[in-house]
């Protein structure tokens, strides 16, 4: 008998918990029932495409998942354990109606979740994964007879895959490139994808590593020390870090400075792309910086909601070049709308490779202002209401106040950004400024704010 399931393990962007804790393979199972009858009677679809990634609990967890998809008469083609990149282009290139990889992206290895995604590469809406989450609770499945169970098919995609970018990237100079995959998925992509293309490797954590003994699967400034020193050590053109799953990267540049997504952004908005009266969608975390180097070209800057989910969302209805999430998530569309990491260090190969400056020296034009992040202790309960009335208050003061995720005050000293936390019993607050004593002004004056409205709300 399946256990309860959790709401808590739905969130906006994917399902996640602790493996044998919140999800166990009885509850993957209901969850692949739930999502093959999602599939079948609200897509009117019939195939999808699956992989994993490298946990151990990730062998389980598929195939409980994929004996529910095939259950509900939904028709499987299994990537099995791979990158992140290669099971959603497996969905992608063969048009499936959906595609599902399990994973627990950057989170240690204890933890474990599925991701679901359209044909096109656009991830589920939070909506579409709570219609999921409901009929999984509510147990509404969409079984038949014995004689309508969905076929499994393996299928190998990485021959397809290594074709795909043979045929978008070519290489005239010899680039050498630090490539630190952390033992995660992109081991069973990058290495390859990157040799195949003439690019040559430093490798670091490059085998295969479930429990991520070497270093974290979270690429943070503070795992990357290994890659940093090898990149200088050996004189590369710059580096590359890998997150557990393979759809974020992180680019080190040549003098072993760990690049921001909005400086990766901006190098790419700057030399690799053609299209230049375009828009570039961004987060509202993301650096007032990308506004001030890339809509001088041309561009417009749209801000979204944090969410790599409504990162491909908007780079689609908008036609966009690119797409950034402070976060490290980076789509360019005229390869995928899924944020599949191998494309980022291709692109800023391809940069290299067609102007005469190192990377330090393009990272260097780029103004680097100060940010910090500060997490206010908030119950649950009250969360929500706080930032309300925080919003509330600060409308009737500033005139710049962006209210589509949480409340970001632009001012002239920079800009601030307040946001209830969606797991956490926190209020979290993004400061960007001029200098460092303006950060610590904006902050003392605004934490100063929410925790007397905290104060408040609690009596």
């Amino acid at each position: 008998m399946c256990p309860e399931i959790s709401r808590h393990i739905f969130r906006a962007y994917d399902i996640r918990g602790l493996y044998n804790i919140d999800i166990t393979p009885p509850i993957m199972y209901e969850i692949g029932l739930a999502f093959g009858s999602y599939v079948k009677e609200v897509l009117n679809g019939s195939e999808i495409a699956v992989g994993c990634d490298i946990r151990q609990s990730s062998v389980p967890l598929v195939h409980s998942f994929i004996s529910g998809v095939t259950t509900v008469g939904i028709h499987v083609t299994f990537a099995s354990t791979t990158a992140f990149g290669q099971a959603l282009f497996a969905g992608w290139s063969l048009n499936k109606t959906a595609i599902a990889f399990i994973t627990a992206s950057h989170l240690p290895p204890e933890w474990n979740g599925i991701k679901f995604y359209h044909a096109d590469g656009v991830g589920f809406s939070e909506e579409e994964l709570m219609k999921i989450r409901d009929r999984a609770i509510s147990k509404t499945f969409s079984i038949k007879g014995w004689q309508e169970t969905g076929q499994l098919d393996n299928y190998d995609v990485t021959n397809a895959y290594l074709e795909f970018f043979e045929n978008k990237f070519s290489f005239s100079k010899k680039l050498k490139v630090a490539l630190d995959c952390g033992g995660g998925s992109m081991t069973l992509s990058a290495p390859e994808v990157f040799s195949r293309l003439n690019l040559e490797v430093v490798p670091i954590y490059c085998t295969p590593d479930p429990l991520f003994s070497g270093r974290p699967s979270d690429p943070k400034p503070e795992n990357l020390t290994k890659i940093m020193e090898a990149v200088k050590e050996q004189s590369c053109d710059f580096g590359v870090a890998f997150d557990g799953d393979g759809d974020r990267a992180v680019i080190i540049d040549n003098k072993g400075k760990v690049l921001s997504a909005d400086e990766t952004g901006i190098i790419i908005g700057t030399y690799g792309l053609e299209q230049k009266n375009s828009t570039i969608i961004v987060n509202v975390e993301c650096s007032k910086a990308v506004k001030e180097q890339l809509e001088p070209l041309g561009y417009k800057i749209k801000q979204i909601p944090v969410g790599h989910t409504y990162l491909t969302i908007e780079a689609k209805q908008e036609k966009a070049p690119l797409g950034l999430e402070s976060s490290g998530h980076i789509i360019i569309p005229e390869y995928f709308l899924f944020d599949d990491a191998m494309v980022t260090p291709l692109k800023i190969a391809e940069i290299l490779n067609n102007i005469e400056s190192r990377l330090s020296d393009l990272v260097e034009k780029i103004p680097i202002y100060p940010m910090k992040k500060v997490e206010i202790d908030c119950e649950d309960r009250l969360k929500f209401d706080v930032v309300e009335a925080f919003k509330i208050e600060v409308e009737k003061e500033y005139e710049e106040v962006n209210t589509l995720d949480g409340v970001r005050i632009e001012l002239k000293e920079g800009w601030v950004l307040i946001r209830p936390s969606n797991t956490s019993p926190i209020i979290r607050m993004t400061i960007e400024a001029n200098n460092e004593q303006e950060i610590e002004s904006i902050q003392n004056k605004f934490e100063d704010r929410l925790k007397s409205l905290i104060d408040k709300a609690s009596k």
